[in-house]
């Protein structure tokens, strides 16, 4: 397998990664055919996941908008993935000109493209970090740099809860990261579940094996269970809901069946 321009030597490209195969899912180019390979096998059991993933990108556009409109000039995008059209710099910055913000996540090829993206903007980082390792993300001189934990901050964990284990314990993670940021913050969290998928969750669990395949287990959680990491937090209108049901830009009901999968919410700290 030949190796692309933009993959960085430390990637190994037999091996397939979320984050590649998100962007696979969004239509994007940086992915390898091992990432097309595990796609392709998930798509079999849930063939509404590109659906799914694009809900999930246009309620996170939505939520920044928010966030922006509320005045949060802040964003700290952690599991922020492959960058692609509309991303939370564009949309945070189109909104409040001068915004901050970080992008976090563990990928090295999710980091060299947000890297190269972000090539000459002053008001916008990337951190290579893990969101199981909270304090050293805070610790870190990109976010000591360019985010300010004394006042409101936007923090993203979109689409990434559900690949922590409860065993590396996702609620302690958030809860640090929590009381760590100023009153007035916001929490903007998308969740898989297996509830509001239009087939069974027998079905389902075949996609659910792909990722536990590739060492990636993808943790489907309940509504109550994913309202457990706004713990501490003041839920903005309509609350925890399916993604096209947050706010939405169009009718709810023209939107894909699959789009309803999973839920996304907005808390806010007192």
């Amino acid at each position: 397998m030949e190796r692309p321009a933009w993959a960085p030597r430390s990637v190994d490209i037999s091996v397939p990664s979320v984050s590649r195969i998100y962007d696979y899912y969004l239509g994007g180019s940086h992915n390898f055919e091992v990432d097309r390979e595990a796609a392709r096998k998930a798509m079999e059991f849930l063939p509404g996941l590109p659906k799914i993933m694009q809900a999930n990108r246009a309620f996170m556009r939505r939520a920044v908008r928010f966030a922006a409109a509320e005045g949060i000039t802040q964003f700290l995008d952690i599991g922020s993935g492959i960058p692609t059209f509309g991303n939370v710099h564009e949309v945070a910055q189109e909104a409040s000109p001068g915004a901050h913000v970080v992008y976090v996540d563990h990928d090295p090829v999710a980091v060299a493209h947000s890297q190269a993206v972000l090539a000459g903007n002053a008001t916008a980082g990337v951190l290579a970090a893990d969101l199981r390792k909270p304090q050293e993300i805070l610790a870190s001189p990109e976010v000591q740099h360019l985010i300010d934990v004394n006042r409101p901050v936007a923090l993203l964990l979109v689409a990434i809860l559900h690949f922590v284990e409860d065993t590396d314990d996702p609620y302690g993670a958030v809860a640090q990261l929590r009381e760590a940021l100023a009153p007035g913050s916001l929490l903007i969290l998308t969740h898989a579940s297996y509830e509001g998928l239009p087939l069974p969750p027998e079905r389902a669990e075949g996609a659910v094996d792909v990722y536990k395949d590739i060492r990636n287990p993808l943790i489907m959680r309940s509504r109550e269970e994913i309202a457990r990491f706004f713990e501490g937090y003041d839920m903005v209108e309509p609350g925890l809901v399916p993604m096209p049901d947050w706010r939405p830009d169009t009718a709810p009901e023209d939107e894909d069946p699959y789009s309803f999968s999973g839920f996304a919410g907005v808390g806010r700290t007192a």
